[in-house]
Parts: structure tokens; C-alpha cells; sequence
């Protein structure tokens, strides 16, 4: 006589059943695990580009601009609809003919806002200093002030960690 081997039906519900609870448990850390590698990414990317921004300040002895940008090519929208760096040669505070962009930021994924204390610009010196000032940056998704990222620039342009409270 020949042996059956395989699964039985009740096995498998088993089984099935046994997935569809770790699932239904391990799903939302996932989204959570998502929003949150998101938000850090965006605010590193936000980092470096002001770090980018004061080096080429100093190297080029110019003032450099970091703007919000919703074009890309002038310093019109919010800080979520993405940004752009250049060098401001003529010192008009503003993006003019000719002033080359060294970088651009397209716009947030998934709804994440991004506001500053320092307005729609932020500006350093030839000496790599903040010319408005400290001020923060800050992150928030849908979760709001719970899972905030920020960061703050003191007045001589270093930039750290933390320092806002509102989204």
C-alpha cells in the first residue's frame, strides 16, 4: 500500500490562518517603520543641502541662498513644494539671470510638511554665517507633533538637531 503525503486541508487553514494573524499584527510597524525612514530622509536631505550651501559660501567667498521653490527655477512656494541653492552674485537676496543653481529639491513625498521660522529663504554669508539669524526647520506627516523632525541654525550657521515644537 502506498503512503499519501502532503498537507491536509485542515493543516493548511491552519497555517493560512497562523499568516494572516502575524500579518495583520506586523503591518502596521511596517507603516510606521515606513513614515519614519521617510521623514529621516528628507530631513538629512534638508541637512546636507544646508551644510552643501555653507561650504560653497566659504569656498566662493559669495553669498548662497537656499529657497523654496515650486518651479524649480525661482524662489516662489513652500519649503514642501522643494527648494533650490545657488549662488546670489549680485547679493539681490534673489534668484537673477546668469546666478548659477547648484542644486534643486523636488517637492515632499506623501503630504509631509515642511515650515521655517526664517521665512521662504534662508541665507548665508560670505563668511558662512546665517544672515537672518537662528531660526528651525521642521518635518511632520499625519502624525503631527508626535514624530516631528527639526532642526535648528544658530547665527553662525551651524546647523544641529531638534529645537522646534510645532509642526
Amino acid at each position: 500500500m502506498k503512503k499519501n503525503s502532503g498537507f491536509t486541508l485542515l493543516e493548511l487553514l491552519i497555517v493560512v490562518g497562523l499568516v494572516a494573524i502575524l500579518m495583520a499584527f506586523g503591518t502596521p510597524s511596517i507603516e510606521a517603520y515606513i513614515k519614519n525612514d521617510r521623514l529621516t530622509s528628507q530631513i538629512n536631505t534638508l541637512v546636507s543641502h544646508l551644510a552643501y550651501a555653507r561650504s560653497e559660501a566659504l569656498v566662493r567667498r559669495q553669498q548662497v541662498i537656499l529657497c523654496a521653490s515650486s518651479n524649480s527655477t525661482s524662489c516662489i512656494g513652500d519649503w514642501e513644494d522643494g527648494w533650490i541653492l545657488f549662488v546670489d552674485s549680485d547679493n539681490s537676496s534673489g534668484l537673477s539671470a546668469g546666478e548659477p543653481i547648484l542644486r534643486v529639491k523636488q517637492a515632499l513625498t506623501s503630504n509631509n510638511t515642511l515650515t521655517s521660522t526664517l521665512g521662504t529663504s534662508f541665507i548665508y554669508d560670505n563668511r558662512g554665517f546665517s544672515a537672518a539669524g537662528t531660526g528651525t526647520f521642521s518635518l511632520c506627516d499625519d502624525r503631527g507633533v508626535a514624530k516631528l523632525k527639526s532642526i535648528s541654525i544658530s547665527n553662525t550657521g551651524r546647523v544641529r538637531r531638534g529645537g522646534a515644537v510645532v509642526c
